[in-house]
């Protein structure tokens, strides 16, 4: 047991808010998972899936923002599932944070056998693969959480529109030159966008794109798509914007609207 848990490392998040234990080598959390979390709008009393969870961060930073929001973790490899599940009761979260071992792509009745019925959700939270499946890396775990075919979006997006309540939202981010993919992909269940860039430094170019979208129960009543102004990380000389450390550091919300 002890060279498990010198695979292991703990890390903390949210300026020390979350300590989460994660592999020390494949891919592990970082800005994005935060950043995704704080974009979320849950309301306490609503119920939320993270999709391809890993270890956790995302649905755990949104519980431990947002008190009284329920979070269901679904991931595919059982150790990650794991230590979600353990993350989730070493930050005093597992009375509204549970994790499931589960494929995305799985069938309607293998999520209702996990609790996870259609329709019941009001949010689902994704960090999708997203790199090209032509140069995937060595490492297993990296592989599984950062290559995608050309349908995992569009698998994942049909899975998310399926556990969504009518009106329910999908919030995902994903790479800043794959948002025509994200765009398509989106055009069949879902309507009124929002598009938030995530620059690393003023006058550069988006790297990320956070983007929300509510499901359409009536195509016919959809809003308007909406691209914000950018979210900028840090300054020219590499120093945090005080926007940036309100959201990572001190949990502040990113919310995806124009209001």
């Amino acid at each position: 047991m002890q060279a498990d848990a010198d695979a292991l490392s703990e890390d903390a998040a949210l300026g020390g808010k979350l300590v989460l234990r994660q592999p020390r080598r494949g891919h592990r959390f970082g800005h994005d998972s935060i950043l995704l979390a704080a974009a979320v709008s849950a309301r306490p009393g609503e119920r939320a899936v993270d999709l391809g969870s890993g270890v956790g961060a995302v649905g755990l930073a949104l519980a431990r923002r947002v008190e009284g929001v329920a979070v269901t973790l679904v991931e595919i490899d059982p150790a990650l599932a794991a230590l979600g599940r353990e993350n989730a009761a070493r930050n005093g979260l597992a009375g509204r944070v549970r994790a499931v071992c589960l494929d995305v792509t799985a069938p309607a009745p293998a999520f209702a056998a996990a609790g996870l019925e259609p329709g019941s959700a009001d949010h689902v939270v994704m960090n999708p693969p997203f790199n090209a499946a032509d140069n995937p890396s060595p490492d297993r775990g990296r592989r599984l959480a950062r290559t995608a075919s050309e349908e995992t979006l569009r698998h994942w997006l049909g899975t998310a529109a399926r556990l969504l309540r009518p009106s329910g939202v999908i919030t995902l981010i994903w790479r800043a030159d794959g948002l025509g993919n994200v765009l398509a992909a989106l055009a069949a269940g879902f309507g009124t966008i929002s598009i938030l860039p995530v620059h690393p430094k003023p006058d550069t170019p988006a790297i990320r794109m956070l983007v929300r979208a509510a499901k359409e129960h009536n195509k016919d009543h959809s809003g308007p798509s909406t691209v914000l102004p950018g979210f900028v990380l840090a300054d020219a000389g590499g120093r945090p914007s005080a926007r940036a450390e309100a959201v990572l550091r001190e949990g502040a919300a990113l919310p995806l609207t124009g209001d």
